[in-house]
């Protein structure tokens, strides 16, 4: 079967964003509970790309499918989960990339490097990092992962948090988000 990419985020309404996340049909990785467990040999760079055995794996499709089986434990330890093994997997940073980001009616949508679409809110919640030097900010996206906002997703979120005011805060599906980074303690 050829994958279609959805279409540009740009041109949809949140009904059709909305309706996009909806055909996402993912594997229940939560109802499974597989007694083998490993290391898949694999690792997720700070820059998104996946690698197997110290190789980047180039084929999308296979990066597509290998995103919907990534769960993180209460532990911080991410997951590729299958019916019948649990294999550990490296994660430099974040299991994605959030690569564009718009405004539509009253939530924020974000697309990722694997393509799905999340919209801001209380099962997506925006998280600022870093500090005022190195800011970091990120969308929980499933399962305990997250997408870091790669930097014009971050300038588009800035553009969108400055036409609110001077606060540096966005809003989304009823949530209000800063986009600073913690103060140090």
């Amino acid at each position: 079967m050829v994958y279609t990419p959805p279409p540009e985020l740009a041109g949809l309404s949140l009904a059709q964003i909305a309706e996009q996340v909806e055909a996402r049909k993912l594997p229940p990785v939560e109802r499974w509970t597989p007694q083998d467990e490993g290391d898949s040999g694999m690792r997720i760079a700070a820059d998104g790309t996946w690698y197997h055995d110290g190789s980047p794996i180039r084929r999308e499709a296979m990066v597509r499918a290998f995103s919907g089986l990534l769960t993180r434990d209460e532990n911080g330890a991410y997951w590729l989960v299958t019916p019948f093994q649990k294999l550990s997997i490296e994660v430099e940073d974040a299991c994605f990339i959030a690569t564009d980001c718009r405004l539509v009616e009253d939530g924020i949508a974000f697309r990722l490097n694997t393509d799905d679409l999340v919209v801001a809110g209380p099962d997506h919640a925006i998280r600022a990092a870093g500090d005022a030097e190195a800011p970091a900010l990120y969308v929980h996206v499933r399962r305990g992962c997250e997408a870091r906002l790669n930097r014009s997703t971050y300038e588009q979120l800035a553009e969108i948090a400055l036409a609110r005011g001077q606060d540096w805060t966005v809003m989304s599906g009823g949530e209000t988000y800063s986009l600073l980074p913690p103060a140090p303690e």
